[in-house]
């Protein structure tokens, strides 16, 4: 897989600065393509217990969009730079893959990036408790994921996808999803 597979499958709308108002409060994460010793691999990082939401588990890095971002891949450039250090001149943006509506309020669109080099991260320890990367290899395999139902404060969610654990760290939910829908753009699963 090369940026040229990737660029050719997702886009950036065209002429779209203005981020639309609504009542889900909205968020840009960085899906983040980088080398590995096997192949290409995504960035994640673990969130602290510190956080407002999702503590403790596995992310993109990205977050809440401010009234001074121009643009969605400002938000994800700019969250990126905040919670791991990431120079943003570093990072080639290739596209955005499909928003998502988080059962927690948000409404998330990734910004996918390339990354040419593996060095140049440092976790924000208010924010992010560790950097990682788990090969894109590992993510397509159907032996490595699963769907089932999920209870959290009495209420049942359907249709969550958890992947098995990683370099100890549980790939799952929207996050998760977020990842299916990429690769599924990309012709990848």
């Amino acid at each position: 897989m090369d940026k040229s597979l990737i660029r050719r499958n997702l886009s950036i709308p065209e002429g779209v600065t203005a981020i639309p108002d609504g009542s889900w409060k909205r968020a840009a994460v960085l899906a983040l393509f980088l080398p590995g010793q096997h192949g290409e691999e995504i960035l994640f990082t673990r969130r602290t217990d510190n956080v407002l939401d999702h503590k403790g588990q596995v992310s993109f890095p990205g977050g809440a969009v401010e009234p001074e971002d121009s643009s969605l891949e400002e938000t994800a450039l700019r969250e990126a730079r905040e919670e791991i250090g990431i120079q943003t001149t570093d990072v080639e943006i290739l596209g955005r893959s499909n928003d998502l509506f988080a059962v927690s309020g948000w409404w998330i669109t990734p910004v996918v990036g390339w990354h040419a080099h593996r060095n140049g991260f440092k976790a924000n320890p208010t924010e992010v408790s560790r950097i990682f990367s788990i090969p894109v290899d590992f993510l397509v395999d159907r032996a490595n994921w699963e769907i089932r139902s999920y209870e959290k404060d009495g209420s049942v969610r359907t249709n969550v996808i958890f992947y098995r654990m990683y370099d100890n760290e549980l790939l799952w939910g929207i996050t998760a999803q977020i990842v299916h829908d990429l690769l599924h753009k990309l012709h990848l699963m």
